[in-house]
């Protein structure tokens, strides 16, 4: 965390949040339950007479105090967040499900609110969540999803989802899988023991380009080579693992169902039962390990960071943190979020169906969003009306001075676009 981040957070407003909204803003909080009967909710920030509402929500973070919701409601367009299901805890997120939270609050955003355009604002981890929501819902059914990522049960052509007249991708990474794949640890050879060490996939061992930070690290393309084709080899074995365990629990649950299961012994009767209602958690160990982390001359591109993660100044350290990314995961929510070889939600893919006017922000010196993967993203959108910005700024938008700079690029995008309230 930069001294500007602890600054913000030590006066009670936390790195993504606002400080006060508008004068004249009401906010209305918007309990709703999904096609598949699970609850969740929006906020709705509006100052009167908006015809466009901007939209932002993420799979687990809380963004209700985003910090762009004071500029756009400012330049007369309502903002409305939606806390899913996995709002702070992502260990049972599967993104499909996801998608209904979001299918039924842009539903009343349209037809309880009457609003005539959506904006979606993708920030962070946001950003290929809301992109998979505009693939799908702009794909005409039956040609939607029907099943999960752990090929379950769940048809997206049944639900109604409003699609999005405008997008913006916000300090946007690939996707919560696409990160796993490139920061996840290959030198793991015991996932059981956390300490495990394969010395020559060691990305934080010195004999392969490791310097202690701040120096930067320095990674050859021999060692590179084999140290991704080793993460996507320890991403499919962990993909075997949760399909798995996911095929043992189906077992015994269909086992419930056969013709005689009343009739079998009580104590057979119960292991069955029990085995069909436990499921197994996976611990991910050592996920803080992408070189382009230390090595800057990897995604150099535009790019101003320095030598870090997002979690810290020494990703060699939080590495074996407890509370790294996807530590916890069920194995239907390693398939769907983190898995990068399962996962629908690669941003790369889904924002192929963004054909809707498109604004990229990327900030330069952020760790976890990087110049030339925004750029490729913004390359992939058939959109004929995009637009692609840069911003001195780390993934926070931080230093202040260059927030407002991004949130005065937002709102300057939107103005010729969308109808504002016209008491603005």
């Amino acid at each position: 965390m930069t001294e500007q981040q602890k600054k913000i957070s030590t006066v009670g407003v936390g790195i993504i949040d606002f400080d006060a909204l508008p004068a004249g803003t009401e906010t209305t909080v918007i309990p709703v339950n999904a096609s598949d009967g699970v609850a969740s909710r929006g906020i709705l920030y509006a100052r009167g007479g908006e015809r466009t509402v901007v939209v932002a929500s993420h799979p687990r973070g809380d963004m209700s105090r985003h910090y762009a919701a004071p500029a756009v409601l400012e330049a007369g367009y309502a903002f409305y967040v939606h806390q899913p299901r996995s709002l702070n805890n992502d260990v049972d997120c599967e993104h499909e499900r996801v998608l209904l939270d979001l299918a039924v609050g842009l539903s009343h955003l349209k037809n309880e609110r009457g609003f005539e355009k959506i904006v979606l604002l993708g920030n962070s981890g946001g950003g290929s969540l809301l992109a998979f929501y505009q693939q799908q819902a702009s794909t005409a059914p039956p040609g939607r999803l029907t099943d999960t990522a752990a090929g379950e049960p769940l048809d997206l052509n049944a639900v109604e989802m409003p699609g999005a007249d405008g997008f913006v991708l916000l300090a946007a990474h690939p996707g919560q899988g696409a990160f796993m794949l490139t920061g996840i640890d290959p030198s793991v050879i015991d996932e059981d023991d956390p300490l495990a060490v394969d010395p020559d996939l060691d990305m934080y061992n010195p004999a392969n380009g490791f310097r202690e930070p701040p120096e930067p690290s320095t990674y050859s393309e021999e060692f590179l080579e084999r140290y991704r084709a080793a993460q996507r080899a320890r991403v499919a074995r962990l993909d075997a693992r949760a399909r798995g365990l996911i095929a043992d629990q189906q077992r015994h649950r269909q086992r419930t169902q056969e013709p005689g299961f009343a009739d079998l012994p009580l104590e057979e009767r119960n292991y069955i039962t029990r085995r069909a209602l436990v499921g197994q958690y996976m611990v991910v160990h050592r996920t803080e390990a992408d070189p382009a982390f230390l090595d800057v001359s990897l995604h150099s591109w535009k790019s101003t960071r320095k030598p870090a993660s997002i979690l810290g100044p020494r990703p060699d350290e939080t590495n074996y943190a407890p509370n790294g990314f996807g530590r916890l995961i069920t194995p239907r929510a390693w398939l769907s979020t983190w898995s990068g070889l399962s996962t629908r939600a690669n941003l790369l893919k889904t924002v192929e169906s963004v054909h809707e006017p498109l604004l990229v922000i990327n900030f330069t010196g952020d760790n976890l969003a990087f110049p030339d993967d925004n750029q490729t993203q913004f390359h992939a959108s058939p959109a004929e009306d995009k637009t692609m910005h840069f911003i001195e700024a780390d993934h926070f938008g931080l230093p202040l001075p260059e927030r407002e700079k991004a949130l005065q690029t937002l709102v300057e995008w939107l103005a010729p676009r969308f109808p504002a309230a016209e008491n603005r």
